[in-house]
């Protein structure tokens, strides 16, 4: 049994890596597959922290024999174990390394699987952390022009601002979402993200940057023609007319309702804040443009 003792494979693999007057040269291969022995080892007899040292280890190893792909693979299994006892700085460090290498490997789904698979573990924990994963996974996805396979992601860092009250965030992240959209010419995703920002604008009780966003969004054709924005300008204008049971209404539609969940929890709870100060507010606001009218 001494031969599958993880510790003792621990130590066999050591000296093999350090050069010596009777070893000259490093002997990654048969030290790696001597730490790959004892990170499983040291799984089967759940030792997750010494496992998770073995598999750094191995992943060195792999990657001192030019082999990325499966120093990637060791790296995201010391990440897995990082997660499994609680290591919450490491699993972001170690799905980033394994990132990096599968990038050397040229291949960017698996790379932009890796950091998602690690903000997708730091969601409650790091969610700034797994906001920035998600970010960059989502970068190197557009960076190869593989924009549809972000959508989901966007959603995901959409909802991390949702639940953290970062309204304009989210609805930032839900206007890239459509761009992304726009670019696969994925046009009812675009749409949906449209309508979505704005509803989170409005659920932020901010109608000013709600109708900007309504404004600028239909100078793209594709969302015109839209049931997202005929539904917009549903709850728009009964925003201006500070009329509650119509909103209510527009919000039970099937089109708020064919949104992501998220979102649709969100329209539900329409209106939030006092409707009354958003009418004088802009009855104030088109009285001064009045005054300033010298026609």
């Amino acid at each position: 049994m001494a031969g599958s003792d993880p510790e003792k494979l621990m130590i066999k693999a050591d000296k093999l890596t350090k050069l010596s007057f009777t070893r000259w040269n490093a002997d990654w291969r048969g030290a790696t597959l001597l730490y790959e022995r004892a990170a499983n080892g040291f799984r089967l007899t759940k030792n997750p922290e010494k496992a998770k040292l073995a598999f750094e280890k191995a992943s060195k190893g792999q990657e001192m024999l030019s082999s990325p792909w499966d120093a990637a693979k060791h790296m995201e299994s010391a990440a897995a174990l990082a997660k499994e006892i609680g290591n919450w700085r490491e699993v972001a460090d170690f799905y980033r390394k394994a990132s990096e290498l599968y990038s050397e490997c040229g291949r960017s789904q698996p790379a932009s699987d890796a950091l998602a698979r690690g903000a997708r573990a730091l969601e409650e924990s790091l969610p700034d952390e797994a906001i920035q994963l998600y970010t960059d996974a989502c970068t190197i996805l557009e960076e190869d022009g593989r924009e549809q396979m972000a959508f989901d992601l966007y959603r995901a860092v959409s909802s991390i601002y949702i639940k953290t009250q970062k309204y304009d965030d989210a609805a930032s992240s839900l206007l890239r979402l459509g761009l992304a959209a726009d670019k696969s010419n994925a046009r009812h995703s675009q749409c949906k993200a449209y309508l979505s920002a704005i509803v989170v604008y409005l659920y932020a009780h901010d109608l000013k940057q709600a109708e900007k966003c309504f404004n600028d969004c239909s100078q793209i054709d594709a969302f015109m023609g839209s049931d997202q924005y005929r539904c917009a300008s549903k709850l728009l204008s009964a925003y201006t007319e500070g009329d509650a049971e119509e909103i209510k209404r527009v919000s039970q539609s099937s089109t708020i309702s064919n949104l992501d969940n998220m979102i649709i929890k969100l329209a539900r709870q329409l209106p939030t804040g006092d409707l009354s100060s958003l009418k004088t507010a802009i009855t104030e606001q088109e009285d001064s443009l009045d005054e300033d009218d010298l026609t």
